[in-house]
């Protein structure tokens, strides 16, 4: 390859839900674009990030967790994990060391092999949680079930063998000039970015108490003269209860996540900006295609 070949392409990160691949995708990216909890389940759309070794861009795919689904959501998340990876030049399975080879991981397993053609490779992660010894007899029995291209030993929390695993992704594109421009690190919109941080802070600060009822849409951006942003964000429900939770006594909760969600967006954009949080009830959000528009899923994928 001469010096001015550039690699540019698209790998998509498949696995269970909360197996690492929001961790990952961030630490490739240096930034945070994908929400990352300890709520399983958390990544709706396919996030690219985008991802420089050097003269080699690596656009990332972040698909949903690949699980059983039960609802439309879920049937369409699944669709959105299996889009992205048909969409990818390579595949990278992730897999967390301590679960090793689940029900789910064999039935990903199974669907892989259905692909024909597919460029498939194995990053085992949260390597810090097991032994040498264990770690080694789980690696032979995944190559084992599918001939994966290459096999790598991570923890994407702690940066492990991640910088190995860059520069291997980008030496398998194929020679194209950049599809994006270098500083750009995402391609979704930063109002669905913005949206997605104070999601995150909702799962984290409401854990158990509201599932998957709720989204956030940015409702307005508006750039001011002073460099700052106002964004006008609402939290849809669907029940009148979930309204409280999210709210808390005197507004305490939503006013905490705020807080939260404006700090980092302050960073994330490197000036000031001013949040404006609501809550509304919408009973049936879950079966309104706008809002899986919103959320980059296509509502007919959702069909059983």
């Amino acid at each position: 390859m001469t010096e001015n070949q550039t690699r540019a392409g698209f790998v998509a990160l498949i696995g269970e839900p909360n197996a690492g691949k929001s961790t990952l995708l961030n630490w490739m990216v240096g930034a945070k674009v994908s929400i990352v909890t300890h709520k399983v389940q958390t990544t709706r759309a396919r996030i690219r990030g985008v991802a420089m070794d050097g003269d080699n861009q690596i656009v990332f795919v972040d698909t949903p967790g690949l699980f059983r689904p039960r609802r439309r959501l879920d049937r369409a998340m699944v669709a959105a994990a299996w889009g992205g990876a048909a969409d990818a030049d390579l595949v990278m399975l992730l897999i967390e060391a301590h679960r090793g080879m689940t029900d789910g991981v064999k039935s990903i397993i199974e669907a892989l092999k259905e692909r024909e053609g597919t460029r498939v490779a194995l990053a085992i992660n949260k390597i810090d949680r097991v032994k040498a010894e264990d770690l080694l007899k789980l690696s032979q029995k995944m190559n084992e079930a599918y001939p994966f291209e290459e096999t790598f030993m991570i923890s994407a929390e702690k940066g492990y063998g991640c910088k190995d695993l860059k520069k291997w992704l980008g030496q398998q594109l194929p020679e194209s000039p950049w599809l994006y421009p270098e500083d750009q690190i995402a391609d979704l919109p930063m109002r669905m970015i913005a949206a997605e941080i104070t999601r995150e802070k909702l799962t984290l600060r409401l854990h158990q108490e509201l599932p998957y009822q709720l989204t956030v849409e940015t409702e307005k951006w508006e750039e001011r003269k002073d460099g700052s942003a106002r964004i006008d964000q609402i939290v849809y429900v669907s029940r009148d209860g979930h309204k409280g939770i999210v709210l808390g006594k005197g507004g305490e909760t939503a006013k905490a996540i705020g807080k939260a969600s404006r700090e980092e967006l302050e960073e994330f954009l490197g000036r000031r900006v001013h949040l404006f949080l609501q809550v509304k009830v919408r009973e049936n959000w879950l079966e309104e295609s706008e809002r899986y528009s919103e959320m980059g899923l296509d509502f007919k994928d959702g069909n059983a």
